[in-house]
């Protein structure tokens, strides 16, 4: 019955849901007829799941890997991706911001606990700072910079990717105020979603949260630790003395999660249910050894990983299934990073290698070690909440993925079949297509990008006027009327991406929708490396490929510093 109901509602068709008036009497229908209708219904979704979603999952089609969007397009995209950052700033802008629409906001960050906690990202359409998730995609932006950075530069988006990074460790740096002391969060989440207003105009409880040795939180403080590490590999060679201050800062972080051992949201449970730490932090303590390791080669962190095999053992058995790398979930991450380990020489990480393998087996379509839905659009489908967020992150380890094993000669088998690296990239990049325009609404998920994309964003900021328009100050209740409006976002959110379309393919661009019209900043992250790598490979010849056509990826990936 729950699944039965949950296809309904993904589609829009909860009868008992719709049968009643938010202010008005319940329908008279009796039990029975509504039953009768209920099951009805459901029995014609299941039909159409079965044939629409199961049929292209079994016979998913090879895609070419350059056909579609033209590469010039993908360099517009990622320089539109960097501005979304931009939008998403909390603390004094700097005078060299692009978004004008924004301004400066949470200056008095912090001061109820006289720590200087302004500055970082909001994390999505609300106007809360979540260390756990920004962590996370500042880990993704460095990666991308590590792995891409070459692209980056010949796109002459290099700076602006540092820019981003930077404006996110610079908070991470502040909110670590002691070797085991690390302020997680800022505002009070609930407060904070009883209110329609915009940055600038907060005035609900700015309530700062921390982790210590007493109150432990591994999760965030690995996940902070890795975002340290991966960026410090960023400006080793733009800002040595940034990048050492970055590491140490890691190093300690690391210690302190490793030694005072517990999940964040049990010492914060203002955390939840936004951010909760389901996984545990077994997986961000693998994560940040693991980063540690790339940005010091000290082979005590690699020790640490292989002596910690059997106490992880969520590390082989739930990594088997997880299918996806996300804000909660490192161990994909984890796992494709100590492959590349393997690959170039360190026999040791064979088990690690085997489960990158499988994992990415479980997520190539049309494979019998698949264990992933494609909707008849071609689009990988997880969860119907910021799905998403799953795609870009998917892809992205796809795509490095097959960037390791080319480099390395090397061949992936999935049940004894060989796949082709090729196979790899094709994937990740009909998931960016199908993001950018290559989809049944012929419509794309990245705001400001193309002719048609959605405009009624779930995002305070982008969906009130602006302070230049409206100097007065608008407050939590009256921000409701422009939340409650069907009229178009009156700022536009360059660069954004939204939650995406549901299961059936279909997108509803409504500001109440937020499962699927709002952006957050770690769907963005991973986009960056995919858009890099896409642009960089063809970046010379650029022209469209039209239908048929085909291109293979140039031999000259990216050149990785790690």
């Amino acid at each position: 019955m729950f699944i039965l109901r949950f296809l309904l509602h993904s589609h829009g068709l909860d009868i008992f849901r719709d049968c009643r008036h938010k202010h008005g009497p319940r329908h008279r229908f009796s039990n029975f007829t509504l039953l009768l209708v209920y099951f009805m219904a459901s029995a014609i979704l299941l039909l159409f799941y079965f044939f629409s979603v199961t049929s292209v999952v079994l016979s998913y089609p090879s895609m070419d890997y350059h056909r579609g969007v033209d590469c010039r397009d993908y360099k517009d995209a990622l320089s539109k991706t960097f501005l979304f950052y931009e939008a998403q700033r909390s603390g004094k802008l700097p005078d060299s911001q692009r978004v004008k629409w924004r301004k400066d906001s949470g200056l008095s960050d912090g001061e109820t606990v006289n720590v200087d906690l302004s500055g970082g990202y909001h994390d999505a359409g609300d106007n809360v700072k979540f260390g756990f998730p920004m962590a996370y995609s500042i880990t993704l932006l460095a990666w991308s910079v590590v792995e891409y950075g070459d692209f980056l530069q010949k796109a002459e988006e290099l700076q602006n990717a540092h820019e981003a990074i930077r404006w996110g460790t610079d908070f991470l740096l502040k909110a670590h105020t002691g070797p085991n002391e690390l302020w997680v969060q800022v505002g009070d989440a609930n407060a904070d979603h009883m209110c329609w207003e915009r940055p600038e105009d907060m005035d609900t409880p700015r309530t700062a949260y921390k982790v210590d040795k007493d109150n432990p939180g591994s999760d965030v403080a690995g996940e902070t630790a890795a975002a340290l590490a991966a960026s410090s590999i960023v400006f080793r060679d733009a800002d040595p003395a940034y990048a050492k201050r970055l590491l140490a800062s890691a190093q300690q972080l690391f210690e302190f999660a490793d030694n005072y051992r517990g999940r964040y949201s049990d010492a914060v449970p203002a955390a939840c249910p936004f951010y909760c730490s389901y996984s545990g932090y077994k997986d961000e303590l693998l994560w940040a050894a693991t980063w540690l390791y790339k940005a010091t080669n000290d082979e005590a962190y690699l020790r640490y990983i292989l002596n910690s095999a059997d106490d992880f053992g969520g590390y082989k058995s739930y990594s088997a299934s997880t299918w996806t790398l996300d804000w909660d979930n490192k161990f994909a991450g984890a796992q494709i990073l100590l492959a590349q380990t393997y690959l170039l020489g360190n026999t040791k990480f064979k088990a690690q290698k085997n489960w990158a393998d499988k994992f990415v087996c479980s997520t190539l379509p049309g494979l019998s070690t698949t264990e992933v839905t494609i909707t008849p659009g071609g689009l990988l489908f997880t969860k119907p909440a910021s799905n998403f967020q799953y795609v870009t992150s998917t892809a992205f380890l796809l795509m490095i993925y097959a960037k390791y094993l080319r480099k390395s000669s090397s061949q992936l088998y999935c049940n004894h079949m060989p796949v082709s690296t090729h196979t790899l990239s094709s994937f990740s990049k009909q998931q960016v297509d199908y993001i950018l325009g290559t989809n049944p609404s012929n419509m794309s998920y990245m705001i400001g990008f193309g002719s048609k994309f959605p405009k009624r964003l779930h995002h305070r900021a982008s969906s009130i006027p602006s302070i230049h328009v409206h100097p007065a100050n608008i407050s939590c209740r009256d921000g409701w009327q422009f939340f409650a409006e069907t009229t178009e976002n009156p700022n536009i959110l360059t660069g954004a991406l939204v939650g995406g379309p549901d299961i059936f393919d279909i997108y509803q661009d409504a500001r109440w929708n937020f499962e699927q019209s709002e952006p957050t900043n770690y769907i963005n992250a991973p986009l960056v490396g995919l858009l890099a790598e896409l642009y960089g490979v063809n970046a010379v010849p650029c022209k469209k490929l039209k239908d048929g056509e085909n291109a293979e990826p140039s031999a000259a990936d990216g050149v990785s510093k790690i």
